[in-house]
């Protein structure tokens, strides 16, 4: 199958098509379970159309942007499909966010209603967005049962959005609508809105069902174990479930105790993880593994997949895991290993149906390489994105005649299977976030100690990469490490936090006077080979 055949691919014109769907065929079948807590598809459906008639009173209409800062709960579920329902686009929130970042991502999206949690945490960050955004609806959704339901005044809560409503039919939508703006740094570290139509998603779901072989209503049940506002779980997980009528067992957090009891009590169909949480189950004993006898595919993506990973897993547990490639400007899935053949070791996969991946020289002096010849991956399919929200000019940097450029460096073989060896840009990616260095420098330069800062990924055995900053000082001023770790905590989330700050003499730059991460991350390098060296020495 081609890209020309990407018409195929769409169930129906919007997104929540996939939701009246799975109604009408399955409407007594379970659609979320939280904590063995289970609403039906039917009372899902109710749920939807009932806060979409709440947020249409509060003047929620046709490209209005819904902010969802939830972790995985039926509240996200619901705000979703509500806000998409009425023909408004859905901006992804990572809750863990400091106020900065939600309110620069508020500015930029122009996002004037705000799902969000009554979680303590979430509370007190809320209360500084309020203040530099005081004309942002929020809505509050219990989670904190401690609370008792103890929100701020000035929210509305979810139960009262509702109490009012009814059903409010859905407004009509094109598969070329956006209905998601999910942000990412790309090359730059400042984040930017990828437009994802109802088209782009509905298609993307739907090759990854036929690429899988999953048959809708065949009793299948979804671990939702990645946050749903990461673009890798709005898809295989929230998307694809619904289009299957499938069981979505939600976890608020990721613990791996808890969900290997998750995975005992509901004996899931399918799971999609990245390599961290696959390492995090590689750690448990055998004999205290629950039976995964009932999996019919575990898929990793979000970060590459060691193989030493993937080798454990599929032995102690029985189940074939594979690694699929994506990224957020394409909805996210491009390829993906089958998991009916044998596994092509290190290989990301092959293009999903209706996909085409490509290779180009990175010096853009020629056209298509051919297989084995290493240059920039890039994507054509119905998946990838209309643009960047309001950047005209970096949706013209990345969307050439439809060809997505990725930034990732790679090759295929003969038989398609692509194969990643690096990337151009600088994106940490830490358990399958995206990890920007700018952003961590730029907080560091904020500290009046502070002349150089350099941040960058360092191989890390349980998160595939993490931050390390390293940071010199202007002349006659004086910082320690707790100190520039207590102002970065004030600024960065809990992922974006640099496992080590160093404080260094000078930082390397390249002949031109640049500082170069290039260099840095080439003398980190050699100084942990020469400790190891020692090390193994006094030994």
């Amino acid at each position: 199958m081609t890209s020309g055949d990407s018409d195929s691919l769409l169930p129906g014109t919007g997104l929540s098509d996939l939701l009246d769907a799975a109604v009408r065929r399955a409407g007594d079948r379970a659609a979320l379970d939280l904590a063995g807590h289970v609403w039906t598809y039917r009372e899902l459906g109710d749920l939807v159309a009932q806060a979409s008639d709440g947020l249409r009173r509060m003047g929620v209409g046709p490209g209005s942007r819904v902010g969802l800062c939830l972790p995985n709960s039926p509240w996200y579920v619901i705000g979703f499909f509500a806000a998409l329902r009425l023909s408004a686009i859905v901006v992804q929130f990572n809750p863990l966010y400091t106020a900065r970042e939600i309110v620069q991502i508020a500015r930029d999206s122009g996002t004037d209603t705000l799902f969000v949690s009554d979680l303590s945490m979430q509370v007190a960050t809320m209360a500084e967005v309020r203040r530099q955004r005081p004309g942002l609806a929020i809505i509050g959704c219990p989670l904190d049962v401690a609370s008792a339901g103890a929100m701020p005044s000035d929210w509305r809560d979810f139960g009262a959005l509702i109490a009012e409503a009814s059903t409010c039919p859905a407004v009509p939508v094109t598969a070329d609508m956006p209905a998601v703006l999910q942000y990412t740094g790309g090359t730059t570290g400042v984040p930017k809105g990828a437009v994802l139509t109802h088209g782009n998603l509905l298609a993307n779901c739907e090759q990854i069902r036929l690429h899988l072989h999953l048959e809708p209503d065949a009793d299948h049940r979804t671990v939702a174990v990645l946050p749903l506002f990461h673009v890798f779980a709005l898809t295989t997980v929230l998307l694809l479930s619904v289009r299957l009528a499938a069981q979505i067992v939600l976890l608020p957090r990721f613990d791996v105790d808890g969900l290997l009891r998750t995975i005992a009590r509901t004996r899931p169909t399918l799971l999609s993880a990245v390599p961290t949480i696959y390492g995090a189950v590689n750690g448990v004993a055998v004999e205290q593994l629950p039976d995964f006898s009932t999996m019919a595919a575990c898929i990793s993506g979000g970060a590459p997949l060691p193989f030493d990973v993937r080798e454990a897993f599929e032995r102690r547990t029985g189940t074939r895991l594979v690694e699929g490639y994506g990224l957020t400007e394409a909805s996210p899935v491009v390829a993906c290993n089958p998991v009916d053949a044998p596994p092509c070791d290190h290989s990301a996969g092959i293009a999903l149906p209706g996909t085409r991946i490509e290779i180009h020289a990175t010096d853009e002096a020629r056209g298509p390489l051919g297989p084995g010849e290493i240059g920039e991956v890039c994507v054509r399919g119905p998946q990838v994105m209309r643009g960047y929200w309001q950047q005209p000019e970096e949706t013209a940097r990345v969307l050439q005649d439809g060809l997505l450029r990725t930034g990732d460096v790679g090759y295929l073989d003969a038989e398609g299977h692509l194969f990643l060896v690096d990337r151009i840009k600088d994106v940490i990616l830490c358990s399958g976030y995206n990890v920007y260095p700018r952003m961590i420098e730029e907080a560091l330069y904020e500290h009046p100690a502070v002349a150089e800062a350099i941040a960058l990924g360092l191989p890390d055995a349980y998160r595939g990469e993490s931050p390390h900053a390293f940071v010199a000082l202007r002349p006659g001023a004086e910082a320690s490490v707790a100190g520039l770790r207590a102002h970065l905590a004030e600024r960065l989330n809990k992922i974006e936090m640099p496992v080590t700050i160093e404080i260094r003499a000078a930082l390397p730059r390249t002949a031109v006077g640049k500082l170069s991460r290039k260099d840095l991350r080439e003398t980190v390098r050699a100084e942990a080979a020469r400790a190891a060296d020692l090390r193994v020495d006094v030994a």
